[in-house]
Order: C-alpha cells, then sequence, then structure tokens
C-alpha cells in the first residue's frame, strides 16, 4: 500500500485508532471517509477536519453495510482501499452462560461477520482498480489470550487466519491484504484503557503504523515494536512466559 494518492473508506473510526489513523492519512495526501453510527460525530469529525468525508454506517448490520458501500462508492468511485476497522471489546465471565454468551454473539457479529460483509461489500470494485488493499485490523491476543476477553482473543484470531487465506485466493488479483497488528493501544477501547500505563498511547501507534506503510509498502502485517512482545512468543518459545507476563498486568483482573 502506498502512504498517499489513494482513496480510503475506514469504518467504525469516529474515535480512537480509527480517527487518529484517518486524519494522520488525510494529512499524508489521501482522500479519506470515516463512518461510523452516530450522526453528530460524524458532523463533528466533518467540522474540525476539512477534507475528511463522512458517511453513516453500523457494522454490525448488513442493510447499514450494504447502503453505506453503495453511497460510498457513488460519490468516490477511484475507491481503492478498505481499511475494515469494526471492532469490540468486552470483559466476559465464561463460568455461566450469563457471563459470556450475550457479549459473545455480539463481539462475532461485529468483529467477524462485520469486516466479511465490508469486505463482501467493496470486494468487485476493488477488484477493477488497478492498486488495491483490503486493511483487515486484528490484535496482539490473536496470538496470546487475554483471560478477561475471550470472545475478543477468538474473533481477532479469525481476522488473522482471515487475512492469511483470503490474501492467497487473492493473489491473482489486484488487491493486496493488509493485517494491521495493534498492541493494546490508549483508547476507550475497554474502560481505563485511555489511561493505562500498559497501553501504548495513540498519537505514538499511529505514528509508527504511518511510518511502517511509507517504509514497507509491500507489508503483508504492520507490527509496531510494541506488538512483536505478543505476535511472536510461541515461535520465541517463551509462550507460557508471555501469557503470564500478559495477564498479570491485565488492569482488569481475573473475572472469576
Amino acid at each position: 500500500m502506498n502512504i498517499t494518492g489513494n482513496t480510503i473508506f475506514i469504518p467504525g473510526a469516529t474515535s480512537g485508532i480509527g480517527l487518529a489513523l484517518a486524519v494522520a492519512l488525510h494529512e499524508r495526501g489521501n482522500t479519506v471517509i470515516v463512518g461510523g453510527r452516530r450522526t453528530e460525530l460524524l458532523e463533528r469529525i466533518a467540522a474540525e477536519h476539512p477534507g475528511i468525508h463522512t458517511v453513516r454506517i453500523d457494522t454490525a448490520d448488513a442493510d447499514s453495510i450494504r447502503d453505506a458501500s453503495a453511497a460510498v462508492l457513488a460519490a468516490h468511485p477511484d475507491l481503492n482501499v478498505l481499511v475494515a476497522m469494526a471492532g469490540i471489546m468486552r470483559v466476559e465471565d465464561w463460568h455461566t452462560p450469563e457471563g459470556f454468551l450475550a457479549s459473545a454473539e455480539s463481539i462475532v457479529t461485529t468483529n467477524v461477520l462485520g469486516p466479511i460483509r465490508l469486505i463482501g461489500a467493496f470486494i468487485e470494485h476493488l477488484r477493477t482498480r488497478p492498486d488495491a488493499t483490503i486493511v483487515t485490523v486484528s490484535s496482539g491476543l490473536a496470538f496470546t489470550p487475554l483471560a478477561a476477553t475471550p470472545s475478543y482473543n477468538a474473533s481477532k484470531a479469525a481476522i488473522h487466519m482471515l487475512s492469511e487465506s483470503i490474501r492467497l485466493q487473492l493473489q491473482d488479483t489486484s488487491v493486496s491484504i493488509l493485517e494491521l497488528v495493534p498492541p493494546a493501544v490508549r483508547t476507550s477501547l475497554l474502560p481505563g484503557q485511555e489511561s493505562s500505563e500498559f497501553a501504548m498511547p495513540l498519537d505514538e501507534f499511529v505514528a509508527d503504523v504511518v511510518q511502517l506503510i511509507e517504509t514497507k509498502p509491500d507489508a503483508k502485517e504492520l507490527q509496531v515494536e510494541r506488538v512483536k512482545f505478543l505476535r511472536y512468543g510461541e515461535a520465541r518459545g517463551d509462550y507460557d512466559q508471555v501469557v503470564s507476563v500478559l495477564n498479570a498486568s491485565d488492569p482488569h483482573g481475573k473475572v472469576a
């Protein structure tokens, strides 16, 4: 993926990593369209960041994805980058079904079905572009589990394997698959994470991601240094230690 000259749609980007990445990519000479559920947030983003376009989309709703994708393509027929940013994270207790079942179903719908539906809405268009990219968003927790968030971990592991698989299938097309693998970042993904000393500052993370895109345009994964501890524990042979360190530092504690 080139760092500039793209037309990029980032749904689920009214805050956190999505919004910060949208602003950074816009500043690097890309046309950026931000999607989100709340109209008031979209209006504020458009007012505070002139030149960034917005569209209402609920990535947990198949009809909303269909309608928003049609609107985006009608307004931006040169779209060549989709960032499948959909994701929610919740603390769960798997000792009883009441502690996890509703949460798990919601997470799978948003974190797994959301990106799948987004790709389904844009894949035929992206295949017509000479240089297109689908950016998936997994997590360091796809490779090392946080005990408090089983469904989130599993959903991000699914996104990692989905990325690996469709990269193989689409290698005969102009569409490349780029997996963004964040560590814990100071966002509101979980209560308290915005101020967590264990999480990476948001501006630092996004700056590193933009630098990686610029210096490694042919990369398959975007990995900042902070995530490699989680990403490669099994390969290094210290997986059990990594799991122990991660969960000992978990500010949400044990759910049991």
